[in-house]
C-alpha cells in the first residue's frame, strides 16, 4: 500500500507545531497542488528534484496565483521535504534555498486616520450590539490582532488595570500587547453590558448570543460597518495593516512593530516600510520647496 506522505506531514505539523486550522488547510491545498503536478508529470511527489520544483513554481505563477500564495506553497514544500529527509525517506532536500517570487510586490490596503475615525463611529453605541461592535473595532485597531486572535481572547487574557492583553498567535505563540485608553474605555463599556446578562456562559470576551464570536461574524460586521460610512473592501486584516502603518508613520521602529504584530521574521514587517516610504515621498513632494522644480 502506497503511503500518503503529504497527509503524514500535515498530521505531524498539526501535532508538533500547533498551527492554526486555516494554516493547515492552506498547506494541505498547497501539497495537493504539488501532488497533482507530480502525477501529471508521471512522478511521485517524494521523487521530485530541484528542477521539478522550479517548473512547479513557474506553473503556479502561470495559473495566476498571487506571489504571496506561491511563496506560501513553496514554504509548505520546504517543510514537507525537510520532514521526508529527517524521516529518512529521501537523501537530499530538493526545496532547500529554493527561490520564490518576490512576496511583497503589492501594498496592502490600509485606512487613513480619518477613515479609521469614521469606521469607529459607525456603530450605534446606544445599543448593546453597537457597543460590542465599537469595542471590537477599537481593540483590533489598538492592538493589530489577527481576527483569529481577537475571537480567541478570553476574559483572563485581558487586564484593564495594566492595559495589557495576552494573545495567542500562530503556532500558539503567546505575546503581550498594550491597550490604549480608548480601547480600555470601550472594553469597560462592553463589560458593563455583559454584566447585565448575569453569570457569563462563555469564557470568551466577544460573544454572539452567549457564544464565542466567529471569524465569519467578525468579517461580516467589519465589512458592514465600513460600508455604512462609505468605505469599501475592508476586512479584519485592513485594521491590522492600518495599525502597523500608522505606528510607523508616527515614528515607531520596525522591530517594535514586529513584536506587536507577532511576526517571527522582520522581513514580514518590511512590507510596511514600502508603505511608509510612499508616505514620506508624498510628504516630501508636498512640502519641499524644490521637490517639483526642474530648473
Amino acid at each position: 500500500m502506497t503511503r500518503d506522505f503529504p497527509k503524514e506531514f500535515i498530521r505531524f505539523i498539526q501535532v508538533e507545531k500547533g498551527l492554526a486550522r486555516h494554516t493547515l488547510e492552506s498547506y494541505t491545498r498547497d501539497l495537493e497542488r504539488l501532488n497533482a503536478w507530480a502525477s501529471k508529470n508521471k512522478k511521485s511527489i517524494e521523487d521530485l528534484d530541484r528542477s521539478d520544483l522550479r517548473k512547479w513554481i513557474a506553473s503556479l505563477s502561470r495559473d495566476g496565483l498571487a506571489p504571496t500564495s506561491v511563496a506560501r506553497a513553496v514554504s509548505a514544500a520546504r517543510g514537507f521535504y525537510k520532514f521526508l529527509l529527517l524521516d529518512g525517506h529521501i537523501k537530499h532536500h530538493p526545496a532547500e534555498d529554493l527561490d520564490t517570487p518576490q512576496r511583497f510586490n503589492y501594498l496592502p490596503k490600509f485606512l487613513t486616520e480619518d477613515e479609521i475615525n469614521s469606521l469607529l463611529s459607525a456603530p450605534d453605541v446606544s445599543t448593546e450590539e453597537g457597543i460590542r461592535d465599537r469595542t471590537i473595532l477599537e481593540v483590533m485597531y489598538a492592538t493589530g490582532l489577527r481576527v483569529s486572535e481577537l475571537i480567541g481572547l478570553k476574559q483572563t487574557d485581558v487586564d484593564l488595570m495594566t492595559g495589557l492583553i495576552v494573545c495567542h498567535g500562530k503556532g500558539n505563540k503567546e505575546r503581550r500587547v498594550p491597550l490604549g485608553k480608548s480601547a480600555i474605555h470601550w472594553l469597560q463599556q462592553y463589560a458593563a453590558v455583559k454584566a447585565g446578562y448575569g453569570k457569563p456562559s462563555s469564557p470568551f470576551v466577544f460573544l454572539y448570543r452567549g457564544k464565542q464570536f466567529t471569524r465569519q461574524l467578525a468579517w461580516a460586521m467589519i465589512k458592514s460597518r465600513a460600508e455604512q460610512v462609505g468605505i469599501k473592501n475592508v476586512s479584519p486584516h485592513t485594521l491590522r495593516h492600518s495599525f502597523a502603518t500608522h505606528l510607523l508613520q508616527h515614528g515607531a521602529d520596525s522591530r517594535s512593530v514586529q513584536a506587536l504584530l507577532g511576526h517571527s521574521d522582520i522581513s514580514t514587517t518590511q512590507i510596511y516600510t514600502h508603505i511608509t516610504d510612499g508616505h514620506l515621498r508624498a510628504a516630501y513632494n508636498r512640502h519641499h520647496p524644490r521637490a517639483r522644480k526642474k530648473d
